[in-house]
């Protein structure tokens, strides 16, 4: 077990940018993440399980989901694993943010306030190879901004290689921080900014409760289950699909093998954690999180 936290688990994630004490620290974050474009001067954490608009409104629940002194609406979000579809998730948990700002009645004149989505992921993003992408509703012919009421982020964290001598800037800083903290005896910088030092005192293991330590090794086995069954269900994959394709021939075979093994490997490696995760007593919400499953297909098992 490492001197801190390992952010890339639902506890961790929640404990460096989720809580009223670290408020902070997502405060330091988004300002450097968003410098040159806007500042924050404050942040309202809200409820990251918005309420159902109506019966059979499967709401949506966020790792991170705040408000700026100003109304905009930010959502923060680390997915470990690639998902079928998660561009589209994304867009979709968005675009949810957007809509719930409707204000019922007939004098409402649609002006909304500009949602943000910043998603960490711990994985590379299909057609995507920089480590930060920025999204944003533009003008195809001129490229210039036609809405600012919709930005997304994205920061794949395998893309990230600095070391932290190489950093040039807290933001930079913060990144390298994130995805190596659990390997680290002590945080850089921290000696000489005030929000790192925090973000030390907050990142310790030891710092925790009994009960938080609990909950925080449950999450941790979690996180460590999903990447190994993942990464398992990627080599199965691969066998299976190269045996498939060699039988089915050399071009044809191999390509189709390969896709099909990924993705039937993928999901029986799936299924065998959500049975454990659903043996264990885990909710339905975070069963479909930590294996990419739907509800029917949690709910068959």
């Amino acid at each position: 077990m490492g001197k801190f936290i390992n952010p890339f688990t639902d506890i961790g994630f929640k404990r460096i940018f989720g809580q009223e004490f670290s408020k902070p620290l997502l405060l330091d974050f988004l300002n450097n993440l968003l410098k040159g474009e806007r500042h924050i001067t404050d942040l309202q954490l809200l409820d990251k399980e918005q309420a159902a608009d109506y019966d059979g409104d499967r709401s949506p629940i966020y790792d991170v989901y705040c408000k700026t002194d100003t109304g905009e609406e930010i959502i923060v979000e680390m997915q470990n694993r690639n998902q079928p579809h998660f561009k589209e998730r994304t867009l979709y948990y968005a675009s949810e943010s957007i809509v719930r700002q409707g204000e019922r009645g007939m004098a409402w004149d649609y002006g909304l306030k500009a949602v943000y989505l910043v998603a960490f992921t711990n994985f590379w993003m299909e057609g995507e190879q920089a480590f930060r992408t920025d999204v944003g509703l533009t003008n195809l012919k001129t490229g210039e901004l036609f809405c600012d009421k919709l930005r997304l982020i994205y920061l794949q964290l395998p893309c990230f290689e600095k070391e932290a001598d190489d950093c040039q800037d807290d933001f930079e800083r913060w990144i390298y921080v994130l995805k190596n903290m659990d390997t680290l005896n002590r945080l850089p910088w921290a000696a000489q900014n005030a929000v790192f030092r925090r973000l030390e005192e907050i990142a310790e293991v030891s710092a925790m409760t009994r009960d938080e330590r609990i909950k925080y090794d449950h999450a941790l086995k979690v996180y460590r289950d999903t990447l190994n069954a993942y990464n398992g269900a990627v080599q199965d994959g691969l066998q299976q699909g190269l045996e498939q394709g060699l039988e089915q021939g050399l071009e044809q075979g191999r390509a189709e093998g390969l896709e099909q093994g990924l993705q039937q490997g993928e999901l029986n490696k799936a299924l065998d954690i959500a049975r454990s995760l659903k043996s264990m007593g885990l909710s339905l919400t975070d069963i479909e999180k930590a294996t990419g499953l739907t509800e029917e297909q949690i709910e068959n098992l």
